[in-house]
């Protein structure tokens, strides 16, 4: 093989797999960072829960944690500055979106006296910006 030859074999693209889709890079998603809203698991015993049920048992709590600071609408930011300047009182106002549960698993689970449980809109399912 002569040279050009080698040159254009290594420079040749692979083929493209027809069962992935296409995008182009203005349609990728964007990754996300580890302070974006998301949804974090962590194992609890029952009790721990403060709810008031007497259970050893081991539970996945799901918990939604993370900033919206991306999600920030122009309704965020001009009530962010009105507060700043005053014309608003801050009380009992959100000037941004919080991340929060926008679906819930129900948890079922046996008691000390062995009789089941069953706590609805306990565990989060997925979270997101709201707000």
């Amino acid at each position: 093989m002569q040279e050009e030859e080698v040159q254009q074999i290594r420079w040749r693209r692979s083929p493209r797999d027809p069962n992935s889709p296409r995008t182009s890079r203005r349609n990728r998603k964007k990754t996300k960072s580890s302070h974006d809203c998301h949804l974090e698991r962590k194992e609890m015993r029952v009790r721990d829960l403060g709810l008031g049920y007497d259970s050893d048992e081991i539970i996945l709590f799901k918990y939604c944690v993370g900033t919206c600071h991306s999600s920030r609408k122009n309704y965020d930011l001009a009530l962010k500055a009105l507060i700043d300047n005053g014309s608003i009182s801050e009380k009992k106002v959100s000037s941004h979106p919080c991340c929060r549960p926008t679906r819930y698993e129900t948890v079922s689970f046996m008691d000390t006296t062995t009789t089941w449980q069953t706590i609805r809109w306990l565990s989060a399912a997925n979270c997101s910006c709201v707000g």
